[in-house]
Order: C-alpha cells, then structure tokens, then sequence
C-alpha cells in the first residue's frame, strides 16, 4: 500500500503531534508516525507521571505539616500501589484525549517504526505497513535514557527514569547515580516518602548545568531533608545481589541499597530511521543540525525536539514543532531561545529562565542583580511556604531584563512572568511599575526588581 501527503510527522510526542496539529491547522493533508503511544516520552514516561507521583508526595508532605495549620490529624499510611496506579489512570486519560485531538484535527495517525527510502519517502512497519510519500518530512523522535556498558540497567534492581515508574513499594534505600535534574527529582519524591536516599554525582555539585547559586541553595535544602550527597565521586560498577544492589566507586569503597537509579542523561534516538537514504547525518554528537527554521541540511525534511540537541525539554519541542510546521507550510517563521523557561520539579521547585549571572558574566555583560526571600513576603508566610527566594539578573545600563531564578513554592508557575519580560525585552521598571496581587507569591518579583535597583520596599535599608 501507498499514501499521498503533504507532511508526514515522525514521532508524536510534544514536538510531533503539536507539529502536526500546526499544519494540519494550516490545511495541510498530514500524516503522524508513532511506533510507541502517542504522546512520546513527557506524557507516558517522563514530564506527566513523575509530577503526577510528585503532586502525592506533596500531599502528604501537606498532610505531615497539618498541625501547624490547627489541624489534627491521625496516623498516616502510605498506600505506594494506589500512588502508581493513580498515575497510570493520569496517563492513559490524557492520552486518550490526545488521540481525540489529533483525529478531530483530521490528521491520519500510522502505528509502526518509520525509515527513509528516500528524502521524500518513509516506509512504515509494524501494526501498520506502508510506503508514505510526503512533500515535507518532519522528524521528532526524541531521546531516550543513557544506559551505561559498565553498569547497565536490569530493570530489576538497577533501574532507569522509565523502569522506575513501575515500582509498586516505596524503596527503602535508594542510590541514584546522578544529580541532574531528573535524579534530583526522585530525590524529592523519594525522600519526603521515607526512602533514605543517596545522590552519587561525579561533577563537583548538584544541578551544576542550572549555575552554582541553585546549586548551593538546593544541596543545603537536601541535606536538611536528610539526602546524603556525595559529590565528586565516579561509579565503577553497580551489582545486582538477590534483595540489594552495590555500587562501587573508584576510591574503592561501595554503597548498599535496595534499589540503585540510573539518572545521567539521555540521548537522541535517530536508530533504524535510515538517514543516510535521506542524505541525512548526525553530527559528532549525535545530533541532527537544524537552521533557525528548523530544517536540515536536506531541503523539505525539518528536525525538531530532543534530536536536534538544543533544549531537551518538551516545551521547547513543541515550540520548535510549530516553527517547523509554519515552515514546512510555506509561512516563514524562526525559534527563539532566549527566554526559554526551565523547571525542576524538586521540593522547593526551582525556575530559571534566561541567562544565569555566570552565563551572563561569561558574556562579559555588565549586570545589576539582586535576590528576594520569599520570608518577606506576606502570601509566603501565610502559607508555611517561606523556603526559597527570586532573582533578577539585568543590564546595568539599560534595566533590561536578562535572567531570572526563583527556588521555592509553585517556582513552576512563578517563572513564567519573567519568561515573558526577558521574551519581550523588559526592564526593571516595567516590573515595578506593573500593580501585583497582594497578597500572592509574585510580589516576589516586584520586589526582587525593586532591590535590583537599591529600593526595595519589604526589606529595611542597607547600613552604610
């Protein structure tokens, strides 16, 4: 069998179906490929079934606090099972709305692996078998985790981002092999769940990719949760034995727990996609090199997501799906990064969106900046949630908002402010000059602008 299209989508994750729901928009006659389940990673195994475990742990954080709101409460039990199966429902109901989605945009979803035969050509196997033509071809495979020849994963005991999901008791000790991100993530989750948890990391700090103020602020607020972090420190190998697992390290001595997390990275997923056949490679780190319109080397075949090794998170992929698509339908249009908004789901979350100070000094740019506590604010006390603070990061000169961080309770919501001013090239001024809602946590950001500029009103006056 043979199809006719205009686009074909390779991957329907949120840079693939978001793409394809753009062009189909656009009236375009579209095609979706997807050899797993739709919505790719972030919604089955990644962004929506961690923070949905996340979000119960964050309950029964709640819940143990309860007494300092006034409230009694009795004993507490954890049922892990009904936590898991509760975020399996999460998952399978939001994509079962998403299939809806996609076919009432009318876009023709094929379930099966794709490869080139030719730039214009994909040949589709699995439950279903075709060759798909299509004028423009957009490619979002994605990424999957980092497995280590020196101590893969068994899934068993020694498990990945994805394996883990699947538990369905609460470990009782936990080694996780990274302090990225996504390890510092189940951290959080298992820690607040009981699980005594240890973070092997071989940089020198946690979270080093999102700047040493985090950082810092982060190892302390672990450590006081009773996360051991050991940084500096390279694993050798990791054993599986019967009920435990053993992680060595290169200074010869070892670590026992019950489970041991694999967290150091993912990388691209290009396999069995039969580039060359496109005119199609990968570059020495196994990227696909895009242009600002998102499209390759080949004219016609656009890349976007994880596989084009700018931003590996889902929200970037879909940004760049709708780039891609505009493209691909003849409407110019190019990506922008430099207000890109990342999160890391922690307890407290952590927001960052722009330059941090040490990107922006390294650019040799002359800043002003200044941070806020979130103590001082009246919302932040009110709520128990006084952890964590916002900072501003501008042009001296101008007030230009260039960077922004905020560590502490709905950070993940907080950031999108400043994401917005440094996307429009805001200053300071502006912040200020715009009333907030009082009482609420974004008077932080009022605040920290204000401080930026030496008048800060919730905080007495520097002494001379």
């Amino acid at each position: 069998m043979e199809e006719q299209f205009d686009i074909a989508v390779i991957g329907a994750g949120p840079g693939g179906y978001v793409a394809a729901i753009k062009a189909a928009q656009l009236g375009k006659k579209v095609a979706l490929i997807e050899k797993n389940r739709l919505g790719g990673t972030c919604l089955n195994v990644g962004c929506i079934p961690t923070k949905t475990l996340l979000s119960s742990a964050g309950v029964l954080h709640q819940i143990k606090r309860a007494a300092e709101f006034g409230i009694e409460v009795g004993p507490i039990s954890i049922a892990y099972a009904k936590m898991k199966a509760r975020k399996d429902e999460v998952v399978t109901k939001i994509r079962k709305g998403l299939e809806g989605l996609i076919k009432s945009n009318k876009i023709t979803i094929y379930q099966g692996s794709a490869q080139f035969t030719s730039p214009q050509q994909l040949k589709i196997q699995g439950k279903d078998n075709l060759l798909l033509n299509a004028e423009k071809i957009i490619i979002a495979t994605g990424s999957v985790p980092v497995d280590v020849k020196a101590f893969p994963c068994d899934h068993l005991r020694i498990l990945d981002s994805t394996s883990i999901l699947e538990l369905t008791e609460i470990p009782k000790t936990l080694a996780i092999i990274g302090g990225g991100y996504i390890g510092c993530e189940f951290a959080s989750l298992f820690a607040e769940l009981g699980t005594k948890v240890t973070i092997l990391e071989a940089l020198p700090s946690v979270l080093s990719a999102q700047g040493s103020t985090i950082s810092s602020f982060m190892t302390k607020s672990f450590s006081a949760k009773g996360i051991e972090i050991r940084t500096a420190v390279k694993v050798e190998t990791v054993h599986s034995h019967k009920n435990q697992v053993r992680v060595s390290l290169s200074d010869g001595s070892h670590l026992d727990a019950e489970f041991a997390l694999v967290a150091i990275g993912r990388k691209v997923y290009t396999e069995g996609l039969c580039l060359e056949k496109a005119a199609l490679q990968v570059n020495q780190r196994g990227f696909l090199e895009v242009d600002e319109t998102m499209e390759t080397a080949v004219r016609g075949i656009f890349a976007i997501g994880d596989v084009t090794g700018k931003w590996m998170l889902a929200h970037v992929a879909s940004h760049q799906g709708i780039i891609a698509a505009m493209n691909a339908c003849g409407q110019r249009s190019i990506a922008h990064y430099e207000a890109v908004p990342a999160v890391v789901f922690t307890s407290p979350e952590i927001g960052t969106a722009g330059l941090t100070l040490e990107q922006a000094t390294e650019k040799g740019i002359a800043v002003t900046h200044a941070s806020f506590p979130f103590q001082a604010i009246g919302k932040a006390e009110a709520s128990g949630e006084k952890e964590g603070f916002a900072q501003v990061i501008a042009d001296k000169k101008t007030g230009q908002i260039l960077g922004a961080v905020v560590i502490g309770h709905e950070a993940s919501n907080l950031i999108a402010e400043m994401a917005l001013a440094i996307q429009n090239e805001l200053t300071l001024d502006c912040v200020i000059e715009t009333i907030h809602a009082h009482p609420t946590l974004s008077e932080v950001w009022h605040e920290a602008a204000a401080m930026a500029l030496g008048m800060p009103i919730h905080l007495p006056p520097r002494r001379s």
